[in-house]
């Protein structure tokens, strides 16, 4: 089973170099990239069945065992992780070869997005079934490498811009993480998980915070952490729509799958779970009011994306195996509803020309598959039963009252109060660009008049060039949704898996003897 653990990594790596062979045979990259992408995902079901079953896989990498070499080790969490950022490549890939058969957008050229984003996949694949911090390194680097050219795609000005603040930022945070992977191997002399979850337990306790709290502050900038998050808004709304879901749905879950990881495994006391409730409350808080004050849709949904990963990291904040569940359920439930959510706006852009909230309205009667494809997970973050926001943010209230402590419940507050403003925010995007009035479409009209009482609903969507999205641009983002939806059927075995990881991260022995045990 061991091939389960290196294939998802391997055959992406393989799929770019493929794909950039092909050179520009359009119709064979994207067909080599779909192909990979479905592999992948069916290696990744089967790992994720594998470890439930039998337990964490270990693959020693180059013919050195742990903890002096590279090994890659898939555990419950990594590979429920890897499942559900599999389903959404897949699903934005499909999407974005739908929105144009040769270009993605401004003209860029194909043979240059795939090769790119099949290194973000292998990326992403990495990152989670990373057995140690230098690996980790890696697959962040991979990802963000391949982002950099993503995120500037088309070449233009509003896009190069966002690129450079999101470069600097991520060149920033990979700095301060290869300098914290240094003093740690300094410290320690391994730089493996399952080894230094043994050797830091015999630092002094001061050094030992001191390494929690710098592995906190790089995550957190990967996370877009309150108050390290001000980059996201700027960078991820100027990106084409679909490398905007991508990115929001799946780059600041590795942020945060990496605090889960390192906090649970290195320090098992829970060293630093006072400030991660801090941090929790904060994020929640600046990230939402941020939501409620903007006018464009893509920015709001960037905050909305910030404030809710507060939610996750109270449930790692509570540190209990009901908290630490809560916050994995609660991410997996988070990623394929905001790529759903982008995915939306990508088609209410494709179909109005605009994402300015102000200037759209009566679109729920011009698209109204659009409209319901973004109501359902607008509902679910804003916490509506029975939808998986609710059952993810109930699992985090009874963890928190079963914990108990003043500091805990206080945030707990917060989280009620955090989805109160979310359902403000997502209200007023409804209320006014899809139940709204339509605004005329005449160029020389003022966008925040009144409209007309004879405006036609249709000509609430000719700002730009009126394209209607075709189905296979529609689809993948109706499948996110029914994914979602049927998060809730599964619920329960879902729960019960989430509770199984998370028993095996704050009980670490199994993971820490079978990777050292490793050859």
């Amino acid at each position: 089973m061991s091939v389960l653990v290196v294939l998802p990594v391997v055959m992406s790596l393989a799929g770019a170099a493929g794909v950039l062979l092909l050179g520009h045979w359009a119709v064979a990259q994207r067909a080599l990239s779909i192909v990979v992408h479905v592999v992948v995902l069916g290696c990744a079901v089967a790992l994720l069945v594998v470890v439930d079953t039998v337990g964490p896989q270990v693959v020693p990498l180059g013919g050195w065992a742990p903890p002096v070499g590279i090994a890659l080790v898939a555990d419950r969490l990594a590979a429920l992780l890897l499942v559900v950022s599999m389903t959404v490549l897949l699903a934005v890939l499909l999407y974005a070869i739908a929105q144009s058969r040769t270009d993605l957008e401004g003209g860029f050229p194909a043979s240059v997005f795939h090769p790119a984003y099949l290194v973000l996949t292998a990326g992403v694949c990495l990152a989670f079934l990373s057995g140690d911090l230098f690996t980790l390194f890696v697959g962040f680097e991979m990802v963000l490498t391949a982002s950099y050219v993503l995120v500037t795609i088309g070449g233009t000005p509003e896009r190069l811009r966002a690129g450079t603040t999101y470069v600097v930022v991520s060149l920033t945070g990979s700095i301060l993480f290869l300098t914290t992977v240094a003093l740690i191997y300094a410290a320690t002399g391994t730089v493996n998980l399952a080894d230094l979850a043994m050797r830091l337990g015999e630092l002094e306790p001061g050094l030992r915070i001191t390494f929690a709290l710098l592995l906190l502050v790089v995550f957190a900038i990967k996370a877009a952490v309150v108050p390290l998050h001000a980059w996201l808004p700027d960078s991820y709304p100027a990106a084409p729509s679909p490398i905007t879901a991508v990115f929001a749905g799946l780059l600041t879950k590795i942020g945060v799958y990496a605090m889960i990881r390192t906090q649970t495994l290195l320090f098992p006391d829970g060293a630093a779970a006072g400030v991660l409730l801090v941090l929790a409350a904060a994020t929640m808080l600046i990230g939402l009011l941020g939501a409620i004050a903007q006018s464009d849709l893509n920015r709001m949904l960037s905050f909305v994306l910030v404030g809710h990963i507060g939610y996750m990291l109270f449930g790692l904040g509570v540190f209990t195996v009901a908290g630490v569940a809560g916050a994995i359920f609660y991410t997996v439930h988070h990623i394929v509803a905001t790529t759903a959510l982008f995915l939306a706006s990508g088609l209410v852009e494709r179909r109005t020309g605009t994402v300015d909230i102000e200037r759209l309205g009566g679109l729920v009667k011009a698209i109204p598959l659009v409209g319901l494809l973004f109501a359902i997970p607008a509902a679910s973050l804003s916490g509506l039963p029975p939808l998986p926001g609710f059952l993810a943010k109930l699992a985090l209230l009874q963890a928190a009252v079963s914990e108990g402590g003043a500091v805990t419940l206080t945030v707990a507050a917060i989280t009620l109060l955090a989805s109160v403003l979310t359902l403000v925010a997502m209200a007023k995007v409804w209320t006014t660009a899809f139940w709204g009035r339509p605004v005329s479409a005449q160029p020389d009209r003022d966008p925040h008049a009144a409209a007309p009482r004879d405006a036609d609903p249709q000509d609430a969507v000719l700002v730009g060039t009126k394209q209607r999205a075709p189905r296979s641009m529609t689809a993948p983002a109706g499948a996110l949704v029914a994914v979602g939806l049927g998060i809730v059927v599964l619920a329960g075995p879902l729960q019960a898996m989430t509770e199984r990881a998370a028993t095996d991260l704050l009980q670490p022995e199994s993971y820490v003897q079978v990777v050292l045990d490793a050859r």
